[in-house]
């Protein structure tokens, strides 16, 4: 393989810079567009830089894909044993506890979450096997958390837990898209949103199940 000058179409920019400028811009291209409709192209081009310089500082394109999965499955994974190892008094539920640790560790890269969640990986590479891990890791922790939450209102059925970890885990990826949609919207303020959003669930459910 040809080794390129540690500058080569950098324009002066020191390579750990455009690295992370690199990172960047594949990180919201995999998360927008999904592994398979991305280009090396494409990101280049965000960047300014040409695609031999992308490989010869990342390697194939899967091999960029998981440099930039690799932290965003890091840092998710340890917002979600943070958010559920702690409880002080007077703390909010465990779920709404990992909500806003969620939305914490996306803000400013929310399109991160699809990186980890994208269905169009090419099975068996891997980039699918390391994006599993992650997944597994993260729904282990959820089957954790909802098996504590219906045991403590007397559920026992063991599918219902992993039925609820299912629409967990649909619940987070569907408010993860809205606030994209939304970037004015804090993770403070999508805490307080789905705050609300539990208590008038909780309500309606109520009046439901309400024989008179």
């Amino acid at each position: 393989m040809t080794v390129l000058p540690s500058k080569a179409g950098t324009k002066g920019v020191p390579r750990a810079a455009r690295e992370r400028q690199v990172l960047a811009a594949a990180t919201e291209e995999f998360g927008r567009h999904g592994y398979e409709a991305t280009t090396v192209a494409a990101i280049a081009a965000r960047v300014g830089v040409t695609k031999p310089l992308l490989h010869h500082y990342f390697g194939s394109k899967q091999e960029l894909y998981v440099a930039c999965l690799d932290p965003i499955g890091e840092r998710l994974l340890n917002a979600v044993r943070t958010a559920m190892a702690e409880h002080p008094a007077g703390a909010p539920p465990v779920p709404l506890r990992v909500l806003h640790a969620l939305f914490t560790a996306l803000d400013g890269q929310r399109e991160a979450w699809f990186v980890l969640y994208d269905p169009t990986l090419p099975p068996g590479t891997d980039a699918a096997r390391r994006a599993a891990y992650y997944r597994d890791a993260i729904d282990d922790l959820a089957a954790t958390g909802t098996a504590e939450l219906l045991h403590a209102a007397g559920a026992g059925d063991p599918l219902d837990a992993d039925a609820l970890t299912y629409a967990w885990r649909g619940l987070c990826t569907a408010l993860v898209r809205w606030w994209v949609q939304h970037p004015d919207q804090s993770p403070e303020a999508m805490t307080q949103r789905c705050a609300r959003l539990f208590t008038a669930g909780r309500t309606i459910l109520a009046l439901g199940a309400d024989p008179t």
